[in-house]
């Protein structure tokens, strides 16, 4: 431990004064106990019988047969049953029922495990990243460039479309880390005007002649070279986003668990004062961990811009092709509790209900809106493990935990 005293000599010399060899920020490790897992188990239970409910009531046909329930009671609830049956049997065969199926729901994961990394990865340094959406699109705005743009050969020209989304991300999130440890701006306002501006940026970058399609008018970007594509397997959509997707997740994992960066992301998250005074410097922990947020959700905009379509053509850029990617990574994020195994799952399991709606819309006429809603049930049943003990008794109660950043910064 440094005295007093040599921190004054420190000072004195010019030297920055050696830290305290013990840390005074300990995070003790927790596993995950089974009344977590039952918990989150009777909150998926619960969205799905509340999604159950809103099927019977929105189905017209369904919802007729109860008027003489009292007298046959049968036909209510066979038409009920087969009602959400279909519905629930359709989305399971879309999101896991087989090669092509699973393969989709990979797909559609992949994008969504590197911006919920992102997310998460803020949330453990106590900030609220809302700007994934933006900096998706910027990582997709600067990989499809370079994706139609240059023409290098192959392998080269992959490697360098990817690095460039991952940059453009990074430096979006970087501009935010700046601006917060600067002049103390909130990330979240900040975040969410970049998102705007980004947006707006690609629209009109769309209407230039380096992104606008020769002989086009409307705001499309020429296709991107064959080489620039992400490769996938013959007869589905796993391609190598997902790989890259779950790389990133190992790389988060051992950036926070055993890195010295990582450990002063979590020391800043828990109490940025207690940071300070152990010698860490918030400021520059705030602005790597933006950066490192950034370049995770540009690389979501780079599977967006890189990846191949359903029919295995590139996708060109427009608009409107990142999506809601950088939105949904907070559900996703928070659904995970912020750990990068937890991000992957959720992700997965956001992917399978995207895949799966689609079947779920063609085989039982029930709306793809629907998949929307069960996805915002299930984060707020498990972001309420109070309300789900309290609905299902017979699940212990345990000690509710914040989903996001508390008081002190800190994401448990």
């Amino acid at each position: 431990m440094t005295t007093p005293e040599a921190m004054d000599a420190a000072r004195v010399d010019g030297r920055s004064p050696e830290p305290a060899r013990r840390p005074l920020i300990r995070q003790p490790r927790r596993g995950i106990s089974w009344e977590e897992v039952l918990t989150t188990i009777g909150a998926f239970v619960l969205a799905f019988f509340v999604g159950a409910v809103l099927m019977i009531v929105s189905d017209t046909e369904v919802r007729s047969k109860y008027s003489y329930f009292f007298s046959r009671p049968s036909d209510a609830l066979i038409a009920s049953w087969e009602k959400v049956s279909s519905a629930y049997g359709a989305l399971i065969k879309g999101a896991l029922g087989g090669y092509e199926a699973i393969t989709e729901t990979t797909a559609q994961a992949a994008p969504l495990i590197c911006a919920g990394l992102g997310v998460g990865l803020a949330f453990r340094a106590g900030l609220f990243n809302i700007g994934a959406q933006g900096q998706a699109i910027m990582g997709a705005m600067l990989a499809a460039w370079v994706g139609f743009g240059l023409h290098l050969p192959p392998g080269i020209h992959l490697l360098v479309a990817i690095l460039a989304g991952i940059v453009g991300g990074g430096i979006w999130g970087g501009i935010v880390g700046w601006l917060k440890a600067k002049t103390g701006a909130h990330e979240v306002i900040v975040t969410i005007m970049m998102n705007y501006i980004a947006a707006g940026l690609l629209a009109f970058v769309l209407t230039t002649t380096a992104f606008q399609r020769p002989g086009r008018t409307d705001p499309i970007s020429p296709v991107v070279d064959w080489n620039a594509t992400m490769p996938r397997l013959e007869g589905g959509r796993l391609h190598l986003g997902f790989i890259l997707a779950l790389a990133a997740a190992v790389a988060v994992w051992w950036l926070l668990d055993r890195s010295t960066t990582g450990f002063a992301i979590r020391a800043v998250g828990a109490s940025p004062h207690a940071a300070a005074t152990a010698g860490m410097s918030v400021a520059r922990t705030t602005m790597i961990t933006m950066v490192l947020a950034g370049a995770l959700a540009g690389l979501a905009g780079v599977q967006a811009a890189l990846a191949p379509s359903v029919s295995g053509t590139p996708v060109p850029l427009s608009a409107g092709l990142v999506g809601s990617i950088g939105f949904d990574a907070i559900t996703v994020a928070l659904l995970g509790r912020s750990k990068p195994f937890g991000i992957v799952l959720a992700g997965l399991l956001f992917g399978g209900l995207h895949a799966g709606g689609l079947a779920m819309q063609s085989v039982a006429q029930t709306p793809l809106t629907l998949t929307t809603v069960l996805q915002a049930l299930i984060v707020l049943f498990v972001a309420a493990p109070a309300l789900v003990t309290t609905v299902i008794p017979f699940v212990k109660a345990r000690k509710v935990r914040p989903v996001g950043p508390a008081a002190g910064g800190a994401l448990t």
